[in-house]
């Protein structure tokens, strides 16, 4: 299933991008869950209707590994390819008080994240400000990170501004405004660097495989295309001709 236009007629009025983007966030974190992600990770959909974040993916690792009922995990060998970006950054030392109570049973901590972005997120200034400044924070805590742009209505390059968020230096790698992008951050303050694997999207245009960094040495397919189709088909829609 190609990449579909749902900020458009005639989808936009089936198929509204709030409800796609919804079937698609779950079904991103039902197949990572499925024998993509090693033991003791496991992804979960969230949606924030409210925030200036809609909908993204959040892959966790848990204290304890995930005891498996049937025969133990065997991780299918993956690399991930050489990335088409790297830049050195200055992750910003941010003043961090807070108060945490936590059971202690053990408690789930963020390894990765899959942003999709919305139209509001690319609308106005503040808006790209709020988007680019929470990625740059799963990036400064070391989480792997992909952002997935399908917005059609808004030209804004989210690449860019989070590039200059991070006091790095812009490069022209990443053009167009649809694109998916996978980061892996490497050192802390100074002498950091930004990884990244950038990817334009076309619609009607199959979707790429991109890395899922869940740590420094650990990275997993994230099989957009698969994701894409999964949801099309939970929601019945069928590709055009």
């Amino acid at each position: 299933m190609p990449l579909l236009d749902h900020f458009h007629p005639p989808l936009s009025r089936t198929h509204p991008w709030r409800a796609f983007h919804g079937a698609w966030a779950a079904a991103m974190a039902r197949l990572l869950n499925a024998g993509v992600l090693p033991p003791g990770y496991y992804a979960v959909p969230f949606l924030d209707r409210d925030g200036p974040v809609e909908v993204d993916v959040a892959a966790l690792q848990g204290f304890e590994p995930v005891e498996s009922v049937t025969e133990p995990f065997a991780a299918k060998p993956w690399a991930p390819p050489t990335p088409g970006l790297a830049v050195a950054v200055e992750w910003p030392s941010l003043d961090d008080v807070r108060v945490e109570v936590f059971a202690d049973d053990g408690d789930p901590q963020l390894a990765a994240a899959v942003e999709l972005v919305s139209p509001r997120n690319k609308d106005r200034a503040q808006a790209r400000e709020a988007f680019t400044a929470k990625c740059a924070d799963y990036l400064r805590r070391g989480c792997g990170l992909v952002v997935v742009d399908v917005v059609t209505t808004r030209r804004a390059n989210l690449h860019t501004d989070l590039l200059a968020t991070l006091g790095a230096e812009l490069t022209s790698e990443v053009s167009g405004s649809l694109s998916v992008i996978s980061y892996r951050s490497i050192g802390r303050e100074e002498a950091g660097q930004l990884l990244a694997w950038p990817a334009a999207l076309e619609v009607g245009q199959p979707l790429p495989t991109v890395p899922l960094w869940l740590g420094a040495d650990l990275a997993v397919p994230l099989d957009l295309e698969a994701s894409h189709a999964a949801a099309c088909a939970d929601l019945r829609i069928r590709q055009a001709g």
